[in-house]
């Protein structure tokens, strides 16, 4: 049985939010919602804490990937307020946060190709993500989706591909606006035209010629954004 006197309230009142958020979700949370659940602001007063719960042997951390905390699973005593035993998580797969993707009007961007030498990497489960060198995370913009559960700041995991069946949510590149955008994407007039829906009635779809359009991946997941 873990003894968690050594702890002060606020390192005690983390770990029950990581354990709790860790149950719900299925993945631990970010720096920034354990201080917004626990009232600290600066970042850094809550890296100094998860430092401290880290050296005392309550959990892991990979500090090279976002969300890479890791309970240490054994069983903490009821009186703590942390409930037994520690949750067991999925195993984590590191994959790289690539930026933003509008989900509302396209974001024009430099060019087309998503694949930067210099990104965040983020922690996913492995029951998600089978091969991470297939798979890449953007950061939506925007409320075009919102109907499909995916609102303004929310993360979605893509799988990289150039295909897509109708229905499918995509990462769709238009070539002469040089702006992505993420939509539904459904194949009209026997192909001879590209449909991009929103998931929202206050917006219009975007038609687009199949020559200036490429598909760059498919949604697989979604990581939401607690307000």
């Amino acid at each position: 049985m873990r003894d968690t006197t050594n702890l002060s309230p606020r390192q005690r009142e983390m770990l029950k939010m990581i354990r709790s958020f860790a149950l719900e979700y299925g993945y631990p949370p970010t720096v920034r919602q354990i201080g917004r659940a626990v009232g600290i602001s600066s970042t850094s007063v809550v890296s100094y804490n998860l430092g401290v719960l880290q050296r005392k042997g309550y959990l892991t951390r990979d500090r090279e990937i976002s969300r890479g905390l890791r309970l240490v699973e054994e069983e903490m005593p009821l009186d703590s307020g942390l409930m037994e035993p520690a949750p067991r998580l999925a195993p984590a797969a590191g994959i790289p946060l690539l930026g933003f993707i509008a989900a509302g009007e396209p974001i024009p961007i430099p060019d087309s190709d998503f694949w930067q030498s210099a990104f965040e990497r983020i922690a996913v489960s492995a029951d998600i993500v089978k091969d991470p060198e297939e798979v890449y995370a953007l950061q939506v913009r925007g409320t075009s989706m919102i109907d499909a559960l995916i609102g303004d700041g929310d993360i979605v995991i893509m799988r990289h591909q150039g295909d897509a069946e109708n229905g499918e949510m995509v990462a769709a590149w238009l070539k002469d606006e040089k702006a992505t955008t993420l939509k539904r994407i459904y194949w009209e007039k026997e192909g001879a035209l590209i449909r991009l829906q929103p998931a929202n009635p206050t917006m219009k779809p975007i038609y687009v010629h199949p020559s200036n359009l490429e598909i760059q991946g498919k949604v697989i997941a979604v990581i939401r954004r607690l307000s």
